[in-house]
């Protein structure tokens, strides 16, 4: 192999001669062997080695690694390659096993910035839709440092990045959303509807839609909290996101069946029916363009509407709610193309009643035929 990386020419032409049925079957030489396993070893990470090394570094004190030589940029090179392996559940769930989770936590308060923001990120990948991970990690008392990133880092892109892994570890988990809820988490999301970012909204937005979603008991808490003012000034945002998420987090507390006639959203009720009419207003002057942009937010609009007072929005006498052809399936102009090329084979010969003339031939696959 050439010193600068594998002979994947060497590799493949040894493979094709291999298998190209112009020969018969051999068995391989242990020289063959040999190098065909050097060659493909060489290209083999060992996931959990690598992992280990990464723990030891981020053990490692920032002055002793500032003293030898380790720049805040090699720390983020470091967390990219970490969170790429945490991207497999076992790999997330292997990582606090051999020491890693603490410190990864601990970079949440590092004094760089962006490896504030990355090491949080790291985090989200970890308990993504992962339970077993998310338990390491409240068990770790991650969310406290989550939290304090989220409501007092002077980064904004760091507390959006906090924000984005404290939805992560408390989607779907009970135990979570109860820590969060006693850490007064919805004044913060309320404090970060106020923020400048509307990526920072947007996140804030969607994490209270989430929860309401699947706790209908907090719109209580939400509406002692005024959120419901504040989600209606957002629903006329100029951000197409911020007034979707927005619409959605209304939608929720208007279906909350607890809260009077037009659900959890009480004395708003004028504020809301005013908004909309405005956002109807603003639809209907849409362009068609525009129009297949906002198709969620008329689908919002109309289901705010009906929902609060109980008959349709204009929307639909206008014929704004479902465009012609919306529904529609795209035409499939794209697979008969990109089919690959053993499912295409078979297909073609599925059903055959008859043979045909001349004899299809079977696909070549790469590799030493089986032994008979």
């Amino acid at each position: 192999m050439a010193k600068d990386g594998p002979n994947w020419d060497g590799l493949l032409k040894w493979s094709i001669a291999n298998s190209d049925g112009t020969r018969p079957t051999r068995n391989l030489s242990e020289e063959d062997k040999r190098w065909f396993m050097e060659a493909m070893q060489s290209q083999t990470v060992d996931v959990i080695k690598r992992m280990k090394e990464i723990t030891m570094v981020m053990q490692t004190p920032e002055q002793v690694l500032e003293a030898q030589g380790v720049t805040a940029a090699d720390i983020q090179d470091m967390l990219d390659e970490l969170q790429e392996h945490v991207e497999s559940i076992d790999m997330a769930n292997d990582l606090h096993s051999i020491g890693g989770l603490v410190p990864l936590l601990g970079y949440l308060k590092n004094s760089h910035a962006n490896i504030r923001a990355k090491a949080a990120e790291v985090v989200s990948t970890i308990v993504q839709n992962n339970p077993r991970s998310q338990q390491l990690v409240m068990e770790a008392n991650g969310l406290e440092p989550l939290l304090s990133s989220f409501t007092s880092d002077p980064d904004v892109t760091v507390r959006t990045k906090a924000l984005g892994a404290i939805s992560s570890l408390i989607r779907h988990n009970k135990p979570g959303i109860a820590a969060f809820r006693l850490a007064n988490g919805y004044a913060a999301l309320r404090d970060a509807l106020g923020a400048d970012s509307v990526r920072f909204q947007r996140k804030a937005l969607n994490l209270i839609q989430c929860l309401l979603h699947e706790n209908h008991s907090d719109c209580n808490v939400v509406n002692e909290l005024g959120l419901p003012r504040v989600m209606l000034h957002l629903a006329s945002s100029e951000d197409a996101e911020v007034r979707e998420a927005a619409l959605r987090g209304l939608l929720e507390l208007a279906r909350d069946k607890t809260g009077g006639s037009n659900g959890g959203l009480g004395e708003e009720d004028e504020k809301l029916k005013q908004i909309l009419e405005e956002r109807i207003k603003g639809i209907s002057l849409m362009s068609p363009e525009d129009l297949g942009a906002a198709r969620e937010e008329r689908q919002l609009v109309d289901s705010l509407w009906s929902t609060c007072y109980k008959e349709p929005s204009s929307l639909r006498e206008k014929g704004l709610l479902s465009l012609p052809g919306e529904d529609d399936l795209p035409p499939d102009v794209a697979s008969k193309h990109f089919e690959p090329p053993l499912r295409g084979w078979a297909a073609d010969h599925t059903g055959d009643s008859k043979p045909s003339v001349k004899k299809q031939e079977a696909p070549l696959l790469l590799g030493p035929s089986p032994p008979n």
